[in-house]
């Protein structure tokens, strides 16, 4: 039930058309999410996790609707259509509609857990019931997203050059805080968690570039993002030992001996968050990496193309512990759930064969990308 209402207020979210609609549909999925988090009552991290997602939600909330009434009071209207009329006219964007614009922005980094707003996203990844986790790291993120990319290129499009730095800022900051945090982490919850931030700065490296194509790569990536994360979640929720969720990246050692194929597929899946061509990660960064050479903005493309480097230290150190760390003593619980196989072959599969064709998904992309821009 608390899923359905989260998932409920995220649909509401983006189909909204008004600043005020947006908002209700943003705190009715954050309500859930809050209590989702904390499910686990008997365990201190959950609870734990809870609260500091609903303390700093609340804050992002605050900040949304304290930039909402700045961007009303200089405007005058909170619906989309009005708003990029009111914008377009103006001859230079008014500093009030500027902050509303910069506290809104804000809000939404919290939402997507870019950095330098990242803080609360490691503790709540780690905290939360797994399964909770895997539902924060895919769907949230593509519905913020998704509606940023709204703001951005409809009534806010004619400040593209104000918001531009904003976006820049930070993505330049989730790509390094991602590449770099992960490093020394030894739960792969945790790791994950840092490398959601780095997806998000490469994704906020196609929104600066405030383009069609930009916004196309973004919404190709956010696709595959959806596959790989979703696979890589559902290979650590086969993983249990006395009926309990493995976390601890060294639990997995020797995993390619005694359950070869989970290891085989969380293996493609690291890989292919890493970039590593032909599998689809690497075609979401090279889309991405193009429009924003396109955009001119290369010192980005550079960065990111660093940080990516970086990031495959940490991706290729769950697959040394899988295939060269001797097993442990104790091993996983056999028996892995029918949906969950299903997820993971699905998953693994587009992730894998993807290269053979993706001209579909570049195709759709690239209308809806379009639509945006009508």
């Amino acid at each position: 039930m608390l899923m359905l209402f989260a998932l409920v207020g995220m649909l509401f979210m983006v189909s909204a058309n008004d600043l005020m609609s947006l908002y209700m549909g943003m705190e009715l999925s954050s309500l859930a999410l809050y209590v989702l988090a904390s499910f686990n009552r008997d365990s201190l991290k959950s609870t734990e996790a809870g609260i500091k997602y609903f303390v700093l939600g609340a804050l992002a909330s605050g900040l949304f609707l304290f930039g909402a009434s700045l961007v009303y009071g200089f405007s005058g209207t909170t619906n989309f259509n009005l708003l990029a009329e009111a914008i377009t006219s103006q001859p230079q964007a008014s500093p009030g509609l500027l902050t509303g614009f910069v506290l809104i922005a804000v809000a939404f980094c919290f939402k997507v857990s870019a950095a330098p707003f990242h803080m609360w996203t490691p503790d709540v990844y780690e905290g939360a019931p797994t399964p909770v986790t895997a539902y924060f790291s895919i769907v949230p993120k593509i519905a913020a997203l998704a509606l940023l990319a709204r703001l951005l290129c409809d009534p806010f499009h004619a400040m593209h050059a104000a918001w531009q730095q904003i976006i820049i800022v930070a993505s330049l900051a989730s790509m390094l805080v991602g590449a770099f945090g992960a490093l020394g982490q030894k739960n792969i919850k945790r790791l994950l968690a840092y490398s959601s931030i780095g997806h998000v700065g490469y994704l906020l490296a196609g929104l600066a570039t405030g383009t069609v194509s930009g916004v196309a790569a973004v919404l190709l990536y956010l696709s595959l993002y959806l596959l790989m994360s979703a696979g890589a979640f559902a290979c650590i929720m086969m993983m249990k030992k006395n009926n309990e969720y493995v976390e601890e990246i060294y639990d997995l050692s020797g995993l390619s001996r005694t359950h070869p194929r989970m290891a085989f597929a969380l293996a493609l899946f690291m890989f292919s968050m890493a970039g590593i061509p032909p599998l689809a990660g690497f075609f979401g960064k090279m889309y991405i990496f193009l429009a924003t050479l396109e955009s001119g903005l290369f010192a980005l493309a550079i960065i990111g193309g660093l940080a990516s480097v970086v990031a495959c230290f940490y991706y290729l150190k769950v697959v040394k512990v899988m295939y060269f760390d001797e097993p442990l003593p104790t091993s996983l619980d056999t028996k892995p759930s029918r949906p969950l196989i299903l997820v993971t072959v699905l998953c693994a599969s587009i992730t894998l064969l993807f290269f053979l064709s993706p001209a579909p998904l570049v195709h759709y992309a690239r209308a809806a990308a379009g639509a945006l821009f009508n």
